[in-house]
């Protein structure tokens, strides 16, 4: 029998401590592990604790301080280890602060070995009630908090929680927050996710069955989705849904990106170029910060331009036409057969991509 796992992320210690507790407690026969990173002394600490106190504690030397390094070395051999016990019928994994959960869960899913012993039975992200808007639409980096996982690690909170919501299956404040901040919180979540307060709505036979979907969380989460949205309910949320069939003129692109990947909002989706017509490429902000990168090719699918920005207050009135902009006009002709149009530093050599 798999033992089923409930990975549990975030950017708040505070709330994801709290969740923690409450995760442990309702959870039968439940061990819970958790990690964390010391990036300045490439440190990895490991506590496992169950119902009767600590269970053990270990600290690892990191090759690199970083997620990807502390899930091959550590995480995930601890939870194959006590999943093979027999101690326990559940598992609680506190993932470092900052890690997302979809590396880790792609592992579980795909390596047939481990998926003998351990399931994810759901994802769950945990919230502040302090200042969460800012937390998602705000310009800090981890960095300035104190919560990076790298030396290097110039990854935007906003950026990544605004990541973990929408990949999760339960999201959950560590308190009650204001009708905008939950909101904002719905607008960018997975349709149907449960949005709790202070851990509670959910029982034990709920999160450890089947909440975890991962096809439906890759849907949601993909750069290239293309269905429709649902309908934004809470006042003082904005949405909006930028399409097109064409690509964006690389130029105009590079020189005014600010244009829709400024400002505080959540901003993702996918856009292509005619310099790199074979290829999906992945739009990625939140908080004035922008990410793009090379996602996949567009196979038998038609190219196409999509960013949906989420906000709170007013949309900002020029987005829409600074989306037209920056896309290619009807009938407007370039000189496309080039063999750099300035994005090789985010996107790699055109050679490598076309």
């Amino acid at each position: 029998m798999r033992v089923p796992v409930v990975l549990l992320t975030g950017v708040d210690p505070d709330a994801m401590a709290t969740t923690m507790v409450g995760l442990q407690f309702g959870l039968p026969d439940a061990v819970a592990v958790r990690h964390e990173i010391d990036p300045e002394r490439g440190l990895l600490t490991r506590t496992v604790s169950d119902l009767s106190g600590v269970v053990e504690t270990h600290e690892l030397l990191l090759e690199h301080a970083c997620v990807t390094c502390a899930i091959r070395e550590d995480i995930v051999p601890t939870l194959e280890r006590l999943a093979r016990d027999g101690r326990w019928h559940s598992i609680v994994a506190h993932l470092p602060v900052g890690a997302e959960a979809g590396h880790l869960c792609s592992v579980l899913t795909w390596d047939t070995r481990l998926a003998r012993f351990l399931r994810v039975a759901t994802v769950v992200t945990a919230l502040g009630t302090r200042h969460p808007v800012r937390d998602l639409l705000g310009d800090d980096l981890l960095a300035d908090r104190g919560l990076h996982c790298a030396a290097d690690d110039r990854r935007g909170v906003g950026e990544v929680l605004a990541a973990m919501v929408e990949y999760a299956d339960v999201l959950t404040f560590d308190d009650g927050p204001d009708p905008v901040a939950r909101g904002l919180v719905e607008a960018l979540a997975r349709p149907g996710v449960p949005v709790l307060e202070g851990g509670h709505g959910l029982e034990s036979r709920q999160l450890l069955g089947s909440l975890h979907q991962r096809a439906h969380s890759d849907d949601w989460t993909s750069p290239t989705r293309a269905h429709a949205l649902p309908d934004i309910r809470t006042e003082g949320v904005w949405r909006v849904d930028l399409r097109a069939p064409r690509p964006f003129h690389p130029d105009r692109l590079l020189e005014s990106l600010e244009l829709i990947g400024g400002g505080a909002h959540r901003s993702r989706g996918c856009f292509w170029l005619p310099t790199r017509s074979g290829r999906a490429l992945e739009w990625d902000g939140a908080g004035g910060q922008l990410s793009i990168g090379d996602h996949a090719g567009w196979g038998r699918r038609a190219a196409f331009t999509r960013i949906v920005l989420t906000g709170v207050g007013a949309a900002p009135a020029h987005l829409r036409p600074a989306f037209e902009e920056l896309l290619v006009a009807e009938g407007e002709r370039g000189t496309w057969s080039v063999s750099e149009d300035g994005f090789e530093p985010w996107l790699g050599p055109i050679r490598q991509v076309a």
